[in-house]
């Protein structure tokens, strides 16, 4: 018998997802693996047991996991479900550890090899890999989806014989990866679109997508990137110049997406409620950074909140998970282009290289130490602090990329907002 990995059934009652799909356990197991998956892992991602198990997968229950040699997941286990690994395991999962110390401390006790899929380098080798842009793609398409159902009126302009029903305004803040996809998902509905982000590249993105950039473009917007793509955290006298413009505009608008996440803190205050009280009885603002504290002044996490002047506050936790269907099949992949490089294509089996450069960004624990340089120190002191991050990674949001491979998702995001009924 080969190794063995094991997907478990998320025990979230708010994670709709699996780690893997019929098409990853076919190449699962021809990487040499003997692949477990457990009762109903797939069920909620309409992936039925049957399906994994014609594509040669068993069909165990949730102790099977103290055999498992790997083990993919798509959030962290809990201190519960670790208590039934294998020390030594290797573990691969979103792992979000950032203010989870006593967590990855759990990790480490627990003497498993943990990936924290979310630290995956952006670089080209590793671009199959990627679980925040195929995530934070899906949920700047939910986004816009999820606004326009509470928004209840069309989103495209309608010249009709009874009248004309004019397109809706919608307002995009944050132009990374789920922001790209909100603007191409509102073009291809029909809305008027305008977008917003401190980053200079992102003017031409948004352009690229047909939509109007909202800055203010003075000499600190201009140099508000860093080399590799990144956005610099701006000074307080941009800000207030940024936000008096963006509440203008906010006014006007029927709906607003907002996307700012920053690794490792609360998420940016965008949307102040004086901003809310100035929308239209209507309107809708939808909240991608809800579970992070929010980008909008009155946000509730897994709420839709509506204010006294009847504006709709959207604060969905897990949007990639609503739609659960697609998000699995892309997450995955992503799984499997990651086990691939661990491992040994002669022996079939398992072999962790960790001078490798995927391996040293991504490992979280390993031996029963804390192991990644983001949260080492913490774990050896006394009183544990989140770590901290350079302001320079302040970024439009948690996924977004350097400007060439921002460039080419706003080029393939254009060309499918040609394609019929919305394709993504």
């Amino acid at each position: 018998m080969g190794q063995t990995v094991f997907i478990p059934r998320e025990l979230d009652a708010n994670e709709p997802r699996v780690a893997a799909s019929p098409d990853t356990v076919k190449r699962l197991a021809g990487l040499g693996f003997d692949v477990v998956v457990e009762t109903g892992a797939g069920t909620r991602s309409r992936i039925p047991d049957e399906e994994f198990a014609k594509a040669g997968a068993a069909i165990g229950k949730a102790g099977d996991v103290a055999k498992a040699d790997v083990v993919l997941k798509v959030r962290r286990p809990s201190d519960a479900e670790l208590k039934s690994y294998k020390s030594g395991a290797a573990v691969i999962a979103i792992m979000d550890p950032y203010g989870n110390d006593a967590a990855v401390a759990a990790l480490a006790k627990a003497g498993v090899t943990a990936f924290s899929m979310e630290f995956m380098p952006r670089i080209t080798r590793a671009q199959s890999m990627d679980v925040l842009s195929s995530q934070a793609n899906l949920a700047g398409y939910q986004a816009v989806i999820d606004g326009a159902s509470e928004y209840d009126r069309a989103l495209p302009m309608m010249m009709t014989a009874a009248g004309t029903v004019p397109a809706a305004k919608v307002f995009i803040m944050g132009v990374g990866v789920a922001g790209l996809q909100a603007i191409a998902t509102a073009r291809r509905l029909g809305a008027v679109v305008t977008a917003t982000d401190v980053r200079p590249a992102a003017k031409e993105q948004v352009a690229s997508l047909g939509a109007k950039f909202l800055a203010v473009e003075d000499d600190e917007f201009k140099a508000a990137e860093t080399a590799g793509g990144y956005a610099k955290e701006m000074s307080k006298e941009y800000q207030a110049k940024q936000a008096a413009l963006t509440a203008e505009h906010i006014a006007k608008q029927d709906i607003v997406i907002t996307t700012a996440l920053i690794p490792g803190r609360p998420a940016p205050k965008l949307v102040s409620a004086a901003m809310v009280a100035s929308m239209k009885p209507g309107s809708v603002l939808v909240d991608l950074a809800v579970e992070r504290g929010g980008n909008v002044e009155g946000a509730e996490a897994g709420k839709v909140v509506t204010t006294a002047n009847n504006v709709k506050i959207v604060g969905h936790l897990n949007v990639p998970g609503r739609v659960a269907a697609s998000a699995s099949l892309l997450y995955a992949k992503n799984l499997f282009a990651f086990l691939e490089t661990l491992v040994d294509k002669t022996t079939k089996t398992l072999a962790i290289n960790r001078d490798d450069d995927l391996v040293k960004a991504t490992m979280l624990t390993d031996a029963g130490k804390v192991v990644h340089p983001a949260f080492a120190k913490a774990a050896e002191q006394p009183y544990v602090e989140p770590a901290a991050i350079p302001a320079t990674t302040m970024v439009a949001d948690a996924s977004v990329a350097p400007k060439k491979a921002a460039s080419k998702r706003a080029a393939a995001s254009k060309s499918s907002s040609s394609k019929p009924k919305g394709t993504a």
